[in-house]
């Protein structure tokens, strides 16, 4: 049997150049404090987890995670890494189990179900590997010839550049796109202008035939977000994207109940049962969860079918080939997010740096090879002189 020999996690932190973002780049979480600093530090990130796990043959599993990593490198090497060495990877749901309810006292939210997730998804990568197959083929096979993306930056800026990165997405085929507000409730009715004026801008660009969605990475709250849904109405926005903390279910259900404009949500929600909520509450009708947190593909699979049972899309966090394999084998995924390959600045970036074989967008559309086995990415040389690796 090959089984699993060894687990090795790395830490990549980013020392090269970086691109610094606009003061209001976008709203988050910590908005609602008074000012100390950078308000949006502890959500750019500028480290990456890679969890690589090598059978008996030599043959090795990829896996990642980009939230603290230095935390989460812990959790798998002291609790997570003993629990499935000399195990056979092709038990991965009994693996799931095991991780998850051995440390489930702990685990089962944030830190602990990040490290989970790396080390499932490298257990998917494994498995393709070693049957020579890519990880959609394992999950299903092909629901759609390619998979649809969204343009994903639009950080609030200064009008004229919004609309300057807009027309040149434009140009380059894509037919959805996603900004950042940059004001919340704090910044007052000035604030609100400030976001309508940006939100018409990029409406003049991109016209009313493609898709705009829009996020608030928690920077709202309930108050201000059910002032500003009938505001945006008008630009017929694909979704709203977090307006409220992740832990306000039912404001998300109270929001969406209004019908005025979709509410989207998840990526920062774990498990199965995180996800069982939100749709048992109409909570969201678009789920976003990531990969690399919610508990690996494994535990992405399960909300897949959950989801397509409510008939709720899922159109997960981030892009990256740990969520296209989801996408492409799950009808119910119609579409994926895609950071354009930039210039380090908020972190998600990282993943092209780290990373050789992730698929690039081509007229809006991107493509998973089939001749590729597992996840189709392998850890590169070429940009390692920019990072700090920890062992």
């Amino acid at each position: 049997m090959n089984t699993i020999k060894s687990v090795k996690t790395r830490v990549w932190n980013w020392t090269g150049p970086t691109v610094p973002p606009q003061a209001k780049f976008c709203t988050n979480a910590s908005d609602i404090l008074r000012e100390e600093g950078d308000a949006m530090q502890s959500f750019r990130f500028h480290g990456w987890l890679t969890c690589e796990i090598e059978a008996r043959d030599g043959t090795i599993g990829i896996g990642n995670a980009a939230l603290a990593p230095d935390l989460v490198k812990l959790a798998i090497d002291q609790y997570y890494a003993p629990l499935v060495i000399g195990a056979d990877p092709f038990d991965y749901a009994y693996l799931w189990e095991k991780m998850y309810r051995t440390t489930h006292a702990w685990g089962r939210k944030g830190i602990g179900m990040t490290a989970i997730s790396a080390v499932d998804i490298a257990i998917w990568d494994l498995m393709g590997k070693l049957v020579n197959k890519p990880v959609f083929k394992l999950l299903g096979g092909r629901t759609k010839e390619k998979i649809p993306v969204y343009y994903s930056k639009l950080y609030a800026d200064n009008i004229d550049a919004m609309q300057a990165e807009a027309e040149t997405a434009l140009k380059q085929g894509y037919r959805a796109y996603k900004s950042r507000f940059g004001f919340g409730p704090k910044d007052g009715m000035p604030g609100v202008r400030e976001n309508l004026v940006r939100v018409e801008a990029l409406r003049e660009v991109i016209g009313y035939d493609n898709d705009l969605m829009l996020e608030c990475y928690m920077g709202w709250n309930l108050d201000y977000t059910k002032r500003m849904l009938p505001k945006l109405a008008p630009y017929e926005p694909r979704w709203l994207e977090e307006p409220v903390i992740a832990d306000d279910i039912h404001g998300y259900a109270e929001l969406n109940s209004m019908g005025i404009v979709p509410i989207s949500g998840g990526e920062h929600e774990f498990t199965l049962f995180g996800f069982r909520q939100l749709l048992d509450l109409n909570a969201v009708s678009v789920i976003q969860y990531d990969t690399n947190r919610v508990g690996g593909i494994t535990a992405a699979q399960k909300i897949n079918a959950l989801a397509e049972a409510y008939q709720v899309p899922v159109i997960p966090h981030a892009g990256q080939a740990h969520n296209y394999h989801l996408t492409m084998a799950n009808a119910n995924c119609p579409m994926s997010e895609y950071f354009p390959v930039n210039d380090v600045e908020v972190g998600n970036e990282l993943f092209y740096y780290i990373f050789d074989g992730d698929p690039e967008a081509e007229d809006g559309f991107l493509q998973l090879d089939e001749n590729k086995p597992g996840l189709g990415i392998e850890i590169s040389s070429d940009h390692q002189k920019h990072f700090n690796i920890k062992e």
